[in-house]
């Protein structure tokens, strides 16, 4: 069953479609669709469910409503074929009012979550019913999803809308949910340099909710879809071109249910998204090339890795990765080299890692040695503070291309560019969120599409945009590449005028910050830091 596809003939037919005045009015009314789902929520909330509960309630009615439209819809009598069984559909659902209609919906997930290897399966793995009250259950599938036409919504309506109600699930800080969320704005930029080709096989080993799998699916939309062919179209649409894994199977539905919505992949087709532990094996012959990530953040992995150089690291679970160049329990550093070798040659990745990768010593100064000899790491983005929903956060994308060993033995790296938009730069998650708009100079100095011979470094020495050598980079201690060369103004000059409450937020998220690597230190030592005091 196909999930429905805003890739319309109009739209094909009009380069004005995307023009100002309609993202304006696509934002309107999923903003207003986000509002109703988002009131609801906060009844339900009242009642005892977190956020992302209500979202994984909501994923499950959405799939079947979703799916009864389309079979109605449908003049193929194979695209309407049966795709959840007779009795356990959104009709029967939906012809229900309290304790029956209650009872019949935990029916329709135990029979849903018995499904292996779809789409389907994926959303309603280990399914529950959570709303137990069978008031607001029969409101919710009665007022809210079944007076809503799903399917006839673009796929940018409905699937900005659920994503959405990602982005509040992610401030829900008890269900700890903002872990798995990247700022969509970090994320469309991160397209916007790599430029994804429909010839690109596009992976996202740490895929959360699945936003950078959709961006990159947005982006040949946006930029490809004119010149594919009819056979070619309905591959991207299936998703052929993409994979995601992640080890929570909660997090997995949502990001199953977050691109079915977009318009990626099918309700009866393969899953797009894994479930499980993307370091426990090394990815032979599932190379990508394309990767994009952003790894959990936090230290340890319950694990003990195996590396080239045959040191154990122990844990809980044990991992023989003779791919892996270092033996850590870093989870950062293992998914970093993970990535290294999940990406094809000629591939290229964008991965947002945490500071301690650039700087911290032992098993990351071995992997930043192999990173730089055996592959192109161009560019690093230093990211702003305040924009992830983990307190402390100071992380960076780091650019970098895989190539062909060399046979003079000599470093693929040549030359890395450093972008600095943390030093001097003020975010909120509420007050002043970072947007794409925000990074638009960033964007425009990689100069992407073109070769990096084009690129100039900031006129000023103490400008955000500099360049580093190869030589440079390897003279510096443990090759810490935690480089910093601007100037704070809020610390430079009394007389700023940033606002109190500016320079109070600065002061927390150095604390934080501080915080976050005292934590590293002590686990480096070897002691374990209490749940209670670690940030991340």
């Amino acid at each position: 069953m196909t999930a429905p596809s805003d890739i319309s003939t109009e739209t094909l037919a009009d380069p004005a479609a995307s023009s100002l005045e309609v993202r304006a009015r696509a934002a309107a009314q999923t903003n207003v669709l986000v509002a109703k789902l988002w009131n609801y929520c906060n009844v339900l909330r009242d009642n005892g469910m977190s956020t992302i509960d209500y979202v994984e309630q909501l994923s499950y009615l959405l799939f079947l409503k979703m799916v009864d439209e389309i079979a109605e819809n449908s003049w193929d009598d194979e695209e309407s074929a049966e795709v959840v069984p007779a009795g356990y559909d959104w009709k029967s659902l939906a012809s229900k009012r309290g304790v029956a209609l209650e009872k019949h919906y935990r029916d329709i997930l135990d029979r849903l979550r018995l499904n292996r290897d779809t789409t389907m399966g994926t959303i309603f793995a280990e399914a529950q019913n959570r709303i137990t009250k069978p008031a607001l259950l029969e409101k919710l599938v009665v007022e809210l999803i079944g007076k809503e036409e799903w399917t006839v919504k673009g796929t940018d309506l409905k699937g900005d809308a659920y994503e959405g109600l990602l982005s509040k699930g992610a401030s829900d800080t008890k269900t700890g949910a903002g872990q798995y969320f990247t700022p969509r704005s970090v994320i469309d930029a991160m397209v916007d340099v790599v430029q994804p080709t429909p010839d690109d096989t596009i992976a996202d080993p740490a895929c959360g909710t699945g936003g950078f799998l959709i961006a990159a699916h947005s982006y040949l939309r946006a930029h490809h879809m004119r010149e594919l062919d009819a056979e070619k179209r309905v591959a991207l649409q299936r998703g052929d071109h993409i994979r995601g894994n992640e080890l929570v199977v909660g997090t997995a539905r949502l990001a199953a249910m977050n691109m079915l919505l977009h318009g990626i992949g099918t309700s009866d087709g393969p899953s797009l998204v894994s479930v499980g532990d993307a370091l426990a094996d090394k990815p032979s012959g599932r190379h990508a090339s394309l990767v994009l990530a952003n790894p959990p953040f936090g230290r340890k992995s319950a694990i003990a890795v195996i590396g080239q150089d045959g040191d154990v690291e122990k844990e809980d679970i044990q991992y023989d990765r003779d791919d892996f160049t270092a033996t850590t329990t870093n989870k950062q550093l293992n998914f970093l080299q993970h990535i290294m070798s999940l990406t094809a040659i000629d591939g290229r990745a964008a991965v947002v890692l945490p500071d301690n990768v650039l700087f911290e010593g032992g098993a990351g100064e071995k992997i930043r040695r192999r990173l730089l000899a055996e592959f192109d790491l161009h560019t690093i983005l230093r990211l702003p503070t305040g924009i992830f929903y983990a307190g402390g956060v100071k992380a960076n994308v780091l650019f970098f291309d895989k190539k062909t060993p060399r046979a003079d033995g000599k470093p693929h790296t040549t030359q890395t560019w450093i972008y600095d938009f943390r030093t001097g730069q003020s975010f909120t998650l509420k007050k002043r969120p970072l947007t794409r708009a925000h990074l638009d100079d960033f964007v425009a100095a990689y100069c992407p599409g073109e070769s990096r011979t084009a690129r100039v470094p900031s006129e000023a020495p103490d400008g955000p945009w500099q360049v580093f050598t190869y030589d440079e980079l390897m003279a510096r201690d443990k090759v810490n590449l935690d480089i910093t060369w601007m100037k704070d103004p809020a610390l430079e000059d009394a007389d700023s005028h940033l606002a109190p409450e500016v320079i109070a937020l600065e002061i927390l998220q150095d604390l934080q910050a501080a915080l976050v690597e005292f934590a590293t230190i002590v686990e480096s030592l070897g002691g374990e830091v209490p749940e209670d005091v670690d940030p991340v």
